[in-house]
């Protein structure tokens, strides 16, 4: 679905509406506002999220930008479609040769090299720069998140990351960049698997394979979320709304137990036990052992 354009007061006021019915309009709530001077029509509002709300404000900024300046940060993400988890939206994200903090604009002092911005519509920071520049800024479960899905949404992002890592090696935050970039993983396909690779690494359990192809005794192939191929274990991770349908959750016990048949421990985790992945830890460590002992 095409984003709604936002009005502004200017724009309204160019059609004949005066500041009185603007005001009326937002009380009565047909208008709802995004940002001082900036609205969207209510039903066009009532239809999108937090996200939604910040890629028509982004938009709206990127419209208007002076030449040498484009989106950046989470701004861009968005942009770019880069899922992103909890990220800070008060304020739209551009970098240029500016540097300011307004309540709803944070305005990035930096440089940048030949590739670090593109045109979509908008100029934005290009995937891997964007990557960095989450990676300096970012807590680095967040900038993980971000970084995976950005290498999930352009794989070959890839190659062009080390450069805009070594680019930014001036910057405040370049060693948690550093840190990111050789972290993320676009094979990770969703938040909460992101989340659980941090997660594994917190806890010291060794790196898994990611997305592995295994071929069961029924015929059918198996991709795995996670696998330590050296202890047969197979780590799961279940998304909220994954078995809403029985039919689905019938299919996933059949999938298990054809794994299982291959001499391979399972261990499934679910949103809640990210928080306490210390215990998912310690049960895969003794899936490990028990298939060494058998």
């Amino acid at each position: 679905m095409p984003e709604p354009t936002p009005l502004t007061r200017a724009l309204l006021r160019s059609r004949g509406v005066s500041d009185d019915r603007i005001t009326y309009a937002i009380r009565n709530g047909r208008l709802a506002p995004l940002a001082r001077g900036l609205y969207l029509r209510r039903a066009d509002y009532d239809a999108l999220d937090a996200v939604g709300h910040h890629r028509v404000r982004a938009r709206h900024e990127g419209s208007r930008l002076e030449p040498g300046h484009a989106l950046s940060h989470v701004s861009a993400a968005l942009l770019h479609g880069v899922d992103v988890w909890d990220v800070d939206l008060r304020r739209v994200h551009v970098s240029g040769s500016k540097g300011r903090v307004t309540e709803i604009l944070h305005r990035h002092e930096t440089q940048f090299s030949d590739g670090d911005v593109v045109d979509i519509g908008v100029p934005v920071t290009s995937i891997e720069r964007t990557i960095v520049d989450l990676g300096r800024s970012l807590p680095f479960e967040q900038a993980v998140v971000a970084g995976d899905a950005a290498l999930r949404l352009d794989p070959s992002a890839r190659d062009r990351l080390p450069g805009a890592v070594a680019a930014a090696s001036w910057a405040h935050g370049a060693a948690a960049a550093r840190a990111v970039a050789s972290f993320i993983d676009g094979r990770s396909e969703s938040v909460g698997e992101s989340r659980s690779r941090v997660r594994i690494a917190e806890c010291g359990l060794p790196a898994p394979i990611l997305q592995q192809a295994v071929q069961a005794r029924n015929g059918c192939t198996y991709r795995l979320d996670f696998f330590w191929r050296d202890s047969g274990v197979i780590g799961e991770f279940d998304g909220l709304g994954k078995y809403d349908d029985r039919r689905d959750l019938v299919a996933e016990k059949r999938r298990e137990d054809a794994l299982r048949a291959l001499g391979f421990q399972v261990v499934r985790w679910t949103w809640r036990d990210l928080y306490r992945f210390d215990v998912v830890a310690a049960e895969i460590a003794r899936a490990g052992d028990g298939r060494k002992r058998a």
